[in-house]
């Protein structure tokens, strides 16, 4: 069986440390490092209100980060975790009471300080592998978000998702393996 390893992370437990007793810089560190991975788990579970969704879990973060005691691996697991709280907080009262789409034309896009060209293609290329990941069955991309994206050892996002870390093992691998054959089938220059 293949093993899914973390991505590799910058340590940040003095940055926790430092950002628990007030230090704003090193919560802007926290945030730089950990809001990407979050953002892109949340999409999978609530979709286009990630955003709101992450602001929710930084709100909550900032709130309580005085109580945290652990280190940057505890500290990934308690916002991850905060974060899924969140999003099914949000899913629970969109159910109750589902939103109102607005048209597009009611919308002001405002210019970014970015390159366009670089930010459309990144876009596009997170857009795909995020469709990738969410077009697998919802515990193996949680899996594999948490695991591969966030960077939690299978531990810690077995106590995020409430099951055995086997369990989550075991999902990331699948998850991993199906991903591998739907970009075998969407590359016909990789089969030999």
């Amino acid at each position: 069986m293949t093993e899914v390893q973390p991505r590799p992370a910058t340590d940040l437990s003095a940055a926790v440390q430092a950002a628990a007793r007030g230090d704003e810089s090193a919560f802007a560190r926290l945030y730089a490092e950990l809001q990407p991975g979050l953002l892109r788990y949340l999409r999978l579970l609530v979709g286009g209100d990630a955003e709101d969704v992450a602001s929710e879990t930084w709100l909550h973060i900032v709130r309580d980060l005085h109580t945290f005691r652990g280190d940057e691996a505890g500290f990934r697991r308690w916002a991850a975790t905060i974060a899924r709280h969140r999003a099914m907080d949000h899913l629970r009262h969109h159910q109750r009471r589902p939103a109102q789409p607005v048209p597009v034309e009611d919308l002001v896009e405002l210019a970014g300080r970015e390159d366009t060209a670089a930010s459309a293609e990144q876009i596009i290329t997170t857009g795909r592998a995020l469709a990738m990941i969410a077009s697998l069955p919802p515990d193996q991309a949680e899996a594999v978000l948490l695991r591969a994206v966030i960077g939690l050892d299978a531990q810690a996002a077995a106590q995020v998702l409430g099951k055995r870390s086997g369990a989550v093992r075991m999902a990331a691998h699948r998850g991993l393996r199906r991903l591998a054959e739907l970009l075998g089938e969407a590359d016909p220059q990789a089969r030999p």
